[in-house]
């Protein structure tokens, strides 16, 4: 179901925020056009140094056909421009400035096309103290507060995927969305504005909002202890996550389940165990330790209290409710073959099927985008020999 069909993207966007903005529309049916350079293209296609089609390209690029066009050069510009005329949404994420000096800037796309939604991601605004700073992913986390939340002791190693990043592209591709809703009214583009570090602050509302209510800034346990969260560990080293939360029945039900039933004494109200959640998380440890993961599933599904695995990336395929989902789905690059990957979580009418696009080779649409353009062969032609495609 292609949801936003018609609608033309281009994505002049580096490494991940800008260019999965552009991904998240093309999962919704947009046409989603990859502006790159001649040559190396997005820097993320080289990041593992093997050739131009690295894993992390892959991840945020899906659905999408590339043209290599050097804007840096007059005549590159004038040809962005053309495509420009024909687009509804224009997406970068550059340092303020950087745009400007390309003469990509948002007052001269919208001299081209007033009908232009322009997306600006940036790491910290257009301006302010830390505005001309390089920010990634990390640094949107640190400066949030976010990765102060996400820690125990002094281990310098960072834990996980990109958050910053993805979370912005989040807000970013719904601000868009609601400047196409607004454009369709009014017959206006927009400048949409999105950084990284008002994202995550975004993200991290509940521990900030409640320091402001209490004044206080919230134990680093406060959220799990409240919603009685655990990932307890089995007799053979693999994880269960359990979910009391503050429905009584389901702490009665998981009391009785592992065979703990002076628990409901002990801790008669959600709060003498909000307060004892350090103790209990270990006397769950010691339980769960007695037996495998494979003995304890089908105990737990019998008490009916919220409980899951704690899968690692290589079991997600083997789980019966996500392979019910039909969760992932596979393409076939001409080039670099089979490319697996997860379909978008979002279904409308019981569908969210389209003709997904492997990620493109560098350049790969060129001639096609711009023959839709108008551009004629000998035009094209002209401009691959002044290096310009």
């Amino acid at each position: 179901m292609r949801l936003l069909q018609g609608i033309r993207v281009l994505d002049l966007g580096m490494y991940i925020a800008g260019p999965y903005t552009a991904a998240l529309l093309a999962e919704l049916g947009a046409d989603v056009v990859k502006v790159e350079m001649p040559g190396g293209g997005d820097p993320f296609r080289q990041f593992d140094k093997v050739g131009l089609y690295s894993k992390q390209f892959q991840s945020h690029n899906r659905n999408k056909r590339s043209v290599s066009i050097d804007f840096t050069k007059p005549e590159g510009l004038e040809v962005l421009c053309r495509l420009v005329e024909g687009a509804d949404v224009f997406i970068t994420n550059n340092r303020p400035g950087v745009t400007d000096k390309l003469g990509i800037s948002y007052e001269a796309m919208r001299a081209v096309n007033p009908r232009v939604v322009y997306c600006a991601i940036t790491g910290f605004g257009k301006d302010g103290p830390y505005a001309q700073r390089p920010a990634f992913d990390n640094v949107g986390q640190a400066l949030s507060g976010w990765s102060s939340r996400h820690r125990r002791a002094n281990d310098s190693r960072v834990i996980g995927p990109a958050i910053a990043d993805p979370v912005t592209s989040y807000y970013a591709a719904l601000g868009i969305q609601a400047a196409l809703l607004d454009r369709a009214r009014t017959g206006n583009g927009h400048l949409v504005e999105v950084n990284l570090l008002e994202a995550m602050i975004g993200l991290g509302i509940e521990p900030i909002m409640s320091y402001f209510t209490t004044g206080e800034v919230p134990p680093l346990f406060e959220r799990p202890a409240m919603s009685q969260a655990y990932n307890v560990t089995c007799k053979d080293g693999k994880r269960i996550g359990l979910h009391v939360s503050s429905v009584d029945k389901f702490w009665q039900a998981m009391c009785r389940a592992v065979g703990r039933e002076d628990w409901l004494a002990k801790y008669p109200h959600r709060m003498d165990r909000v307060r004892d959640y350090e103790k209990l998380a270990q006397e769950l440890d010691a339980v769960f330790a007695t037996r495998n993961r494979e003995d304890w599933m089908p105990v737990l599904e019998a008490a009916g209290f919220p409980y899951a695995p704690e899968h690692e990336i290589q079991d997600l395929e083997q789980d019966p409710q996500i392979a019910h989902l039909g969760v992932f789905y596979e393409t076939e690059h001409p080039r670099y073959g089979r490319i697996k990957g997860p379909h978008r979580p979002v279904r409308v009418d019981g569908s969210r099927d389209i003709d997904f696009r492997p990620p493109p080779a560098l350049g790969e649409h060129t001639d096609e985008v711009l023959r839709e353009s108008g551009l004629g062969a000998e035009q094209i032609d002209r401009l691959r020999r002044s290096g310009v495609i």
